[in-house]
């Protein structure tokens, strides 16, 4: 869906991006910093399958694993935001 070029459509499409991306930190900054502060505590829950402490598992995978799919979720929210408010690139 194309939007006329106005300065309310730039002015909105900023405000929409700029939220996921300061929802996208913020997603970041737990898994990057908050959940590494409670290694210790998070390592007496043990995840049956793996045998792992929790803690250990989060600060040697876990991160990683949401890291990575905080990448594709924030790829297609963007992509989402800007189709509609007529700024996708062509297919």
């Amino acid at each position: 869906m194309n939007q006329p070029d106005t300065q309310a459509n730039q002015e909105a499409h900023w405000a929409k991006t700029t939220r996921l991306m300061f929802i996208h930190l913020g997603v970041w900054l737990f898994f990057g910093y908050i959940i590494h502060m409670f290694v210790v505590p998070l390592n007496k829950i043990v995840i049956p399958i793996l045998g792992f402490p929790l803690g250990f598992y989060m600060a040697a995978q876990g991160s990683l694993i949401a890291f990575v799919v905080m990448l594709f979720m924030f790829a297609k929210q963007q992509d989402r935001i800007d189709r509609e408010h007529g700024y996708a690139e062509d297919d």
